[in-house]
């Protein structure tokens, strides 16, 4: 199955390019019914990764996506999972 990765190391500081990148890497994944996204936060002090949880729970997003699972390996990664019919 396909995998999307989206690495935000270069743009962690700056919010509304990751809202947008986000939102791109997501629609994407819908649009080419790509089964998983694999998003990189990176470790540094976890802030990121709690901002790009808090976007994928909202509910207009939410609703895009089947379920998000956090790597228990690398800390610094989380993958999100769709369905399609």
């Amino acid at each position: 199955m396909a995998k999307y990765k989206l690495d935000l190391h270069d743009i962690y500081n700056k919010g509304t390019l990751i809202d947008q990148a986000l939102n791109e890497a997501i629609d994407e994944c819908v649009e080419s019914k790509i089964g998983t996204l694999e998003i990189i936060p990176g470790k540094g002090s976890g802030q990121l990764k709690k901002k790009v949880i808090r976007f994928l729970e909202q509910k207009h997003i939410k609703n895009k996506y089947h379920r998000i699972d956090k790597d228990s390996k690398n800390f610094g990664r989380l993958f999100v999972y769709f369905k399609f019919k």
